[in-house]
Parts: C-alpha cells; structure tokens; sequence
C-alpha cells in the first residue's frame, strides 16, 4: 500500500507510526524489551516462538542469538519484513494466530509476545496464554510486555475512560490490565511469576522517542509529520491521549516459567 492509499483517519495507531519511521512500537519502549531479553537469555540451544513480531525489531535480537525460531504472524506485510532478517533453516516466519499457531505441542523452550495481548478481549487473552503454554517444553519460559493500568485501586469508571479514549486514538480496542490481573492472568494457566518490570508509557515523548529510534531516527519521522497533515493530527491526538492518561498508564513485562 502506497502513502498516497493510507487511510491516516482510520488505520490502527501502531501501523500509522510505522508508516511515518518508528520502528520500536512496544509500551515500555527499547530498554523493556532489552531487559525482557537479557532475562530470557537466548541461547543456540533454544527454541523460541515469538508471537506477533510486527516490524521485527526484537526478531532481530533474538536472532543475533541463532536459535530455532518460529515467527507467527497475521499479516503477510509484516511477515515479509521479518522474513527479510531470516538466514537459516532453523529460522521461519509462518502466517497463523497466535491463538491456534499449529505448531507441535512442547516444542519451544521460549515463547514470548509484546505489544498484541493487549489488543485483546478477555477470551483472546486467555486463548492466546493457553497456547504459549501448549507450546512450551516442561520448564519453558513465556515472557509478555504489553500495555499496563495502574494503580491496583483503578476504578471501573477510570478504565472505561481510558479504553474509550484509547480506542479513539489508536483505533483499536485495547483493554491494558493491572500488575495484578497480568499475573493473575499467567498463574491461572499454570505459569509462575519470575520477574515483572514496569515503565512510564512514554511512547510519543521525546527523551522515549531518541532512546528508541536514536537521533536521525527521530529527524526522519518529524519531517515525515510535518509534511503529512492527516497522520500529524492522529500523532498529536494519540500524544494527547497518552499524555492525558500518564498516570494510570505504564508499560509492563513478565517472565513466566512453566512448571518442570
């Protein structure tokens, strides 16, 4: 699809900054998803299964890493740009749900996913959680990184608010959970809980922006919204929807291990 065919109004916020040069999509930004790895501690022995790799910034990390590994994605673009990384037989992109991958059962020693629980109703989530499970070998890790509320004491109007707002903004139906209802959400399948890790959702904030995109990165996605009036009034309305929203939103990620 062309830039002259974006549809800026409509699109979800994820693929409308993609389209205008980000390329670190995820909550807590670049340094949760390096901690996420360094927890992980990929090795060539590993077989790892990412759900949702999107524009493949971390596949090229775990990658760096040479294990077996499987991408599952939804969307055909997608999976071309991370296709483009893979450069061995044990490395493959395949087109599938993370609900139901058709992968064998206890093949993978690590599954993780970032930025796509979210996006999800309760019943997905728990789908989703049940087939990492099914996936990983007895003592297998599952590691997430997605959207967070906090406080614990969030009201139910406050996360209507917020699910409203977000949908407006990103146009797509996020539903984040508290610290304690993401580790509520992994114990019930069997997992336990090894490490959490929280961050201000800054994602459209300067000081995030240079530390995930670097510099030039950033240069090159402000000329892009300065000459591009529809996707610059969806980038400063999503900014004003994080903004407004700052103190009960924060990135969040979780090391899960399957019992032996």
């Amino acid at each position: 699809m062309t830039k002259q065919t974006l549809n800026y109004e409509k699109m979800p916020g994820h693929w409308l900054l993609a389209s205008l040069g980000k390329t670190v999509l995820r909550p807590g930004g670049i340094q949760m998803t390096c901690q996420m790895l360094q927890h992980l501690a990929i090795k060539e022995q590993d077989y790892v299964v990412e759900f949702a790799p999107g524009l493949g910034t971390t596949a090229k990390m775990t990658l760096a890493k040479n294990p077996t590994y499987i991408a599952v994605e939804r969307d055909e673009e997608a999976a071309k740009k991370v296709r483009e990384y893979l450069n061995g037989d044990n490395q493959r992109c395949i087109i599938g749900s993370a609900e139901h991958t058709g992968l064998p059962d206890a093949w993978a020693t690590v599954v993780y996913g970032e930025a796509m629980l979210t996006m999800q109703s309760t019943k997905q989530k728990n789908a989703i959680i049940r087939e990492a499970k099914r996936l990983l070998k007895p003592g297998g890790i599952y590691a997430i990184h997605e959207m967070c509320l906090t406080p614990s004491t969030i009201t139910s109007t406050q996360r209507e608010e917020i699910r409203k707002d977000l949908v407006q903004a990103i146009k797509v139906n996020a539903l984040p959970l508290t610290v304690e209802e993401w580790e509520d959400a992994l114990k019930q399948h069997g997992f336990t809980i090894e490490h959490v890790e929280t961050a201000p959702m800054h994602l459209l904030y300067p000081k995030r922006l240079i530390e995930d995109e670097g510099l030039f990165g950033v240069l090159k996605i402000i000329k892009n919204v300065i000459i591009n009036s529809k996707a610059r009034k969806r980038v400063l309305f999503m900014r004003k929807t994080f903004m407004k929203h700052n103190q009960n939103l924060q990135g969040i990620s979780i090391i899960a291990r399957l019992a032996q």
